[in-house]
């Protein structure tokens, strides 16, 4: 079997072909795919292309071999986390998995392929409650508004990056009494946050005479974007004296989930505000799960003390 070393030597001269039958298969693949799922899928699937481009081998004549080989080489020569590695590679799969589907080839190739351990816990860390009150009164105090509903908007209403960034002033309204924030998330599913009090006076201050554009501006009062939000976030960490390296806006996502874990709600009602379609998602967020103060031993005793 080839091994990294024996495809590092494949000449340049005998790169395969992207030919019609290729593209028409990797149109077919995406079209199932909208938005930022899309763009994301798309991004995966042309590493795993341009892999195949710099070995020589053509993705339609890949066998299982080839794709443990891919495997490898994101661990051993990218260094990727398992968690990267198995979403590339899953991509590929299903890349595979519809051109099997569309008659183009016999079975997909990824069908016995081993995948990567990818741990329980997420290897993201969320922000300590002192370090998120830290970070709220910083942004709070900022000259800056946006920097408050930035802050509020990923960490108390847990929406991700991309959607705290694509919401415009239109978004906002009412709905049976509340104030909602309508925000459009992964696979275009369009859900209405309800705004707690002191997250609407972000955004009011945000938003400020402004009737309509984006909720969130950057420096130059163009549309916030993540990378104007990350930086946002870093200089409000080394403000609030947070000695975290390279703060990221999904760390607030992840305080988010923790902290409602820690205050006692209900999986089940953590996981529908998260929007995660598997409870185990919203469980490898859970960094205190082995708490032994939350053990249900105790609450177990507590509840059989009259006959104990």
């Amino acid at each position: 079997m080839l091994n990294l070393t024996d495809l590092a030597s494949v000449p340049s001269a005998h790169l395969a072909p992207f030919t019609d039958q290729l593209r028409l298969a990797v149109a077919a693949y995406l079209t199932r795919f909208t938005g930022t799922s899309r763009r994301c899928t798309e991004s995966d699937l042309r590493c795993y292309l341009a892999w195949c481009v710099e070995y020589g081998l053509d993705p339609l004549a890949a066998q299982r071999p080839h794709l443990e080989l891919y495997i490898r080489w994101m661990q051993e020569i990218c260094r990727f986390k398992p968690s990267t590695v198995s979403r590339r590679f899953s991509v590929a799969a299903g890349f595979y998995r519809t051109c099997a589907l569309d008659g183009v080839l016999e079975h997909s190739p990824a069908e016995h392929v081993r995948r990567p351990a990818v741990p329980a816990e997420s290897p993201t860390l969320g922000f300590t409650h002192l370090q998120f009150e830290a970070l709220l009164t910083a942004a709070r105090e900022s000259r800056n508004p946006c920097d408050f509903a930035l802050v509020a908007m990923l960490g108390l209403l847990g929406l991700r990056i991309f959607e705290a960034t694509a919401a415009d002033i239109t978004d906002l309204g009412e709905e049976h009494g509340h104030r909602v924030l309508r925000v459009c998330g992964k696979g275009t599913k369009v859900v209405l946050i309800p705004l707690p009090p002191a997250v609407g006076r972000a955004i009011d201050r945000a938003v400020g005479p402004r009737a309509r554009g984006s909720i969130l501006l950057n420096s130059r009062g163009a549309r916030m974007d993540r990378h104007a939000a990350t930086r946002r976030l870093r200089r409000l960490g080394g403000a609030a004296g947070i000695q975290v390296a390279r703060a990221h806006s999904h760390m607030l996502r992840h305080t988010f989930v923790t902290t409602m874990l820690d205050a006692g709600v209900d999986l089940r009602d953590v996981q529908i505000t998260a929007r995660h379609a598997d409870p185990r998602t919203t469980m490898r967020y859970d960094r205190a799960r082995q708490n032994l103060d939350r053990h249900p031993n105790y609450i177990l005793a507590a509840y059989m003390a009259s006959g104990t």
